[in-house]
């Protein structure tokens, strides 16, 4: 059998699986594929936050195990923050301060984030497909009855690719603030996501431990 012609059923393979799954089975595998390439490499993507009259702000995360910077740009300022599980260092490009603090025992590891909202959507939230193109599936995410968070968004839009299952994007609305997760790669090494001293050779240092 030639090489084209298992390609050809390896194609016609994923289309007949990709046929008629329910959303809840897309959520599922969307959960297995992103555990898997976080536990690969790390994790970057672009979190949008909308705000009525103040606009948009948005940051740059990227992740790697215990490990998390994330980097905010807003009105000429840059602003880039690291953690761990034990410290928290923040750089204000204004001041040319760095401040060092340690993170309190009940936060939640860096590695954490606003990305645990991809995960165990289905724990919370009923799922239904809205839309569906050639290359993606929109999920609509309603809050389920025994959702008793009352953070939690009342709807999500999520994206899911269909080439491997992983998300493309997730929107959520709380209290009129959008925010919007976007753009996520799976491509991090720990190198992108910890904190280097010489980085900022010049910067005035806060130590509050």
């Amino acid at each position: 059998m030639t090489k084209k012609l298992f390609g050809l059923l390896a194609a016609l393979g994923f289309a007949v699986s990709a046929f008629g799954q329910t959303a809840e089975e897309i959520v599922q595998r969307m959960d297995a594929a992103m555990r898997q390439y976080q536990h690969e490499k790390g994790m970057c993507m672009t979190v949008d936050i909308k705000i009525p009259i103040l606009g948009t702000m948005s940051s740059k995360v990227w992740s790697f195990e215990e490990k998390m910077r994330m980097e905010v740009d807003a009105a000429g300022s840059r602003v880039i923050t690291w953690m761990d599980e034990k410290t928290e260092w923040t750089y204000d490009s204004d001041k040319n301060e760095l401040t060092i603090e340690n993170r309190k025992a009940d936060e939640k590891s860096g590695s954490g984030g606003d990305a645990e909202m991809f995960q165990d959507i289905t724990d919370g939230y009923d799922v239904s497909i809205k839309k569906e193109t050639a290359d993606s599936w929109q999920i609509l995410c309603k809050k389920s009855k025994n959702n008793k968070e009352k953070d939690d968004p009342n709807t999500m839009d999520l994206v899911v690719s269909k080439a491997d299952y992983s998300p493309k994007s997730l929107s959520a609305n709380l209290k009129g603030i959008t925010m919007t997760m976007r753009d996520l790669r799976y491509d991090v090494t720990e190198k992108d996501a910890a904190f280097n001293p010489d980085e900022f050779p010049g910067a005035t240092v806060i130590d509050k431990r």
